[in-house]
């Protein structure tokens, strides 16, 4: 049995982990705390696999802590609660985003905004405040505070809000905060992935104008037949990038490869907002002359839990759900090979209850 780096506890757990920077994952046995008076033990069922834990596994922004279980969006069923939980109870469908812990009394905590938190734990690869290493959903099991979990609706697939965790909130959370999803407004979505594709999702859903923007011209049919959008816009067709400027109130940015902003700031119109939610390993370059007429670029990371359950419940009641791949936890390398060469429609989801099996 592997400690968890920082602390033994007495809880058998299984997963599948990375132990150094080639990012390749194979079966782990480590441990986990038993379920405290405020926690949440939950049967993971299944798990999304998020661009950032491909990046996290290669530890490619330099922090990754080896052993390392990835995985932050989570859904399963809860299998023990704690003598002081009041919110769930064994059977509930729950599921769990990309942290588990904060301070709960700073600014930002008392303002649901707990992903903002300078004591945010996040969900796998962080010390959490036992002094333990935090391990992630690709694994049998978690234990949560109770504050932390989310309720999944019956009308929603566990499979379907899995990604919804991460990939959906860090769209929704923008949209809504910046105001740039409302009916009669018009927002560009650059790139086509996980996060792009629930972009379009919740931002059609919301009554905006969406207009996709992406380097590859063969995704025209699926951004606009599939997906509903209403524009398709080639970034490296010149033609039309001049033609667009001047054109929408903002722009929700997905891409995590490194690119030049300049000419998405040109597309925006005066006082519009570019808001960055993808996590390039590299710093973006940023000019000021392009944003002195009173246009904005903006970051956004994912959202607090209070918004997370909205957006939940949001898409259950409108029946906004992933594009999803369903695969074997043994094809998880593969997957990521896949990932890195965005060879997925649109995110995938690792079936754990059914495939996580020890060998022994």
């Amino acid at each position: 049995m592997a400690a968890t780096p920082g602390l033994e506890h007495s809880r058998k757990a299984f997963g599948w982990a990375a132990r150094d920077k080639s990012g390749v994952l194979s079966p782990f046995d480590f441990t986990r705390r038993e379920t405290g008076e405020k926690d949440v033990a939950i049967k993971v069922l299944f798990c999304g696999i998020c661009h950032s834990d491909l990046h996290n596994i290669k530890s490619e922004w330099g922090q990754s802590i080896y052993p390392l279980v990835p995985g932050h969006e989570i859904a399963g069923e809860v299998v023990e609660v704690g003598s002081k939980v009041e919110k769930y109870k064994v059977g509930d469908r729950v599921g769990v985003g990309c942290m588990v812990n904060s301070c709960r009394s700073c600014n930002s905590c008392d303002e649901n905004l707990e992903n903002y938190c300078s004591k945010m734990v996040l969900t796998y690869g962080a010390k959490d405040i036992d002094g333990s290493i935090t391990q992630g959903g690709y694994s049998d099991l978690v234990v949560v505070d109770e504050h932390f979990v989310i309720s999944i609706p019956d009308g929603l697939s566990l499979e379907a809000a899995a990604p919804l965790l991460c990939a959906g909130i860090t769209v929704y959370s923008p949209l809504q905060y910046f105001g740039i999803g409302k009916p009669g407004l018009h927002v560009g979505v650059v790139g086509l992935g996980g996060l792009g594709h629930m972009a379009v999702k919740f931002a059609k859903a919301f009554g905006a104008k969406v207009t996709v923007i992406s380097t590859s011209p063969n995704k025209k049919k699926e951004a606009i037949e599939h997906l509903g959008a209403d524009k398709f816009l080639v970034s490296r067709n010149q033609e039309e990038l001049e033609a667009a400027k001047g054109t929408m109130d903002g722009i929700i940015d997905t891409v995590s490869a490194v690119h030049s902003l300049v000419p998405l700031i040109d597309l925006l119109k005066t006082g519009g907002k570019l808001v960055i939610v993808g996590l390039p390993d590299h710093p973006l370059e940023l000019p000021i002359f392009p944003i002195l007429a009173r246009k904005s670029v903006a970051g956004s990371c994912i959202g607090g839990i209070k918004e997370t359950q909205e957006m939940i419940n949001y898409a259950a009641k409108y029946d906004i759900q992933p594009d999803i791949e369903i695969i074997p936890v043994d094809y998880v390398n593969t997957a990521m090979e896949r990932l890195l060469k965005a060879d997925v429609k649109y995110r995938f989801v690792i079936d754990i209850g059914k495939t996580l099996k020890r060998s022994s």
